[in-house]
């Protein structure tokens, strides 16, 4: 599998100059199967989202959208992506169960006026929408397993992508501070990457705890604890300008490899 990173950025976009060689969008990535040419899973679908367009060359998106949660920054890509709103798209929008709504009356909750100006049932193509519970299942040939993880404000699930036997863990809303859960170190031990929520650095920890998110120091812990392969800083805070990006890896003394996510990049496991 191949992913690419659309979006890094968590809670608002940062536009302008001091934002450019990270990329001011916020969370999407991007995964395509091994011996496929186009993406047909999407981890969150952020105002990353929408840079996904040139990567279909004129098609429609065939596959499944799993988002994390459903706080703003994760799902305002929606609908601006071409490739997923046209007759001939075939696409599964995925989020957490609440255990009582379905997937669209969740979706609904922000999509839909006066929050919008269409309701789910506006988006053009064969569209799903699903509540799920945690677990594992098949998607586009994927295997895919949701774990629930501590965040403020609604349920969020933290992913891991299997392939080949090559796993990727996606958890870009995340306070380990606050509780790791027996069933997250399982889901995550032993990945080959692990895509983790780095908002904060160990000064902000205050914040961090404030806002229900993970500071750098608390990524590496985990990575180290679960023997991820890589790790991936991800989730960057809005104001985290380019060049405090530079050296946010050299922070904290670690054996593992640390990459500081930015748009454009892609990765192998």
């Amino acid at each position: 599998m191949k992913l690419t990173f659309l979006g890094v950025r968590g809670s608002a976009c940062s536009p302008g100059p001091d934002f450019v060689r990270y990329g001011g969008h916020t969370s999407c990535v991007a995964v395509t199967p091994s011996g496929g040419t186009v993406p047909t899973l999407f981890l969150d679908a952020g105002s990353g989202l929408r840079a996904a367009q040139p990567m279909f060359d004129g098609g429609p998106f065939h596959g499944t959208i799993l988002v994390s949660h459903l706080h703003w920054d994760h799902v305002q890509g929606l609908p601006f992506l071409p490739a997923i709103d046209r007759p001939d798209a075939r696409v599964a929008f995925v989020a957490p169960s609440d255990g009582s709504s379905s997937g669209r009356d969740l979706l609904a909750r922000q999509m839909s006026p006066p929050s919008f100006p269409i309701e789910p049932e506006g988006l053009v193509g064969d569209w799903s929408f699903e509540a799920v519970d945690p677990g594992t299942s098949t998607r586009e040939g994927f295997e895919v397993t949701a774990v629930e993880v501590e965040h403020k404000g609604g349920r969020t699930y933290g992913y891991v992508v299997g392939e080949g036997g090559r796993r990727v863990a996606y958890v870009p809303d995340h306070a380990p501070a606050v509780g790791v859960s027996p069933d997250l170190l399982r889901a995550l031990e032993g990945v080959d990457v692990l895509v983790h929520d780095a908002q904060f650095l160990e000064g902000e920890r205050p914040r961090a705890r404030d806002f229900g998110h993970a500071t750098v120091d608390d990524a590496v812990r985990l990575a180290e604890r679960v023997g991820a392969g890589r790790l991936v800083l991800f989730h960057h805070g809005p104001g985290r300008v380019d060049d405090a990006l530079d050296t946010m890896a050299t922070l904290v003394a670690t054996d593992l490899e640390v990459v500081t996510a930015r748009e454009g990049l892609v990765l192998t496991p």
